[in-house]
């Protein structure tokens, strides 16, 4: 009897303990959660990781020559700016002349029915940042750029575009829970302090590109150089 009693002690207090273990689990879940959910409410701005070190842009790479390209994934002259120089800024890049800074800001979403589609694109880009694929879903967003007065692509579309290219779980929760939303708007603002009245708009060395083709990028960097 004794034994009996002492073993159902046993395994009340296995039990017992068990269920401690599991709550103490749940809340560590949720308070994190709710940490997450209380800085998006409260608007606190989540910074990526892989930003620049002011917390503005993404580099690509290492050059002494810095362009900024300030871009909304929506614009239209956008589109047409990437279409003429992006080939000219990949080879800029490897020849070790210049360092890009992309500062993917969100002032169309006006332009796409409630959406907010410039927010949203920006925010996955950082997103797609955070797994190391910046440049590639840069290029994806531009490749499926919609126009302006639509809706633009859904949350759904901005994740198959980045799992396309390997980016995985973390990525679908990062643009699903909508993390650098608060972000997007703070580089945005931080964009009009600097000047930045419309997109593209591009430095060189710290001055703005006026003429905007492949030859005319090309010649600023060169002067800036020398």
């Amino acid at each position: 009897m004794v034994r009996e009693q002492l073993a159902k002690e046993r395994r009340r207090r296995t039990t017992l303990w068990t269920s401690v273990a599991a709550a103490a689990v749940l809340l560590v879940a949720a308070v994190a959660g709710y940490g997450f959910f209380a800085a998006q409410r409260s608007g606190e701005v989540i910074t990526p990781a892989a930003a620049t070190a002011d917390g503005t842009g993404f580099a690509v790479g290492t050059g002494s020559v810095t362009i900024d390209v300030y871009e909304d994934f929506m614009c239209p002259a956008c589109g047409q700016f990437e279409s003429a120089a992006a080939s000219t800024i990949d080879q800029l890049v490897s020849e070790g002349k210049v360092t890009v800074v992309y500062h993917p800001i969100s002032i169309l979403d006006r332009y796409s029915n409630g959406t907010n589609y410039s927010t949203r694109a920006s925010s996955a880009s950082a997103c797609a940042a955070d797994g190391g694929k910046f440049t590639e879903y840069h290029k994806a967003l531009f490749d499926n750029r919609p126009e302006e007065g639509t809706n633009g692509l859904d949350d759904a579309k901005l994740i198959s575009l980045g799992t396309t290219l390997g980016l995985g779980d973390d990525f679908t929760q990062c643009v699903e829970d909508g993390k650098y939303k608060t972000w997007s708007a703070q580089i945005t603002d931080r964009a009009s302090e600097r000047g930045v009245t419309g997109t593209p708009t591009v430095y060189v060395a710290g001055t703005v590109l006026k003429d905007r083709s492949a030859a005319g990028l090309t010649s600023a960097v060169e002067a800036a150089v020398k």
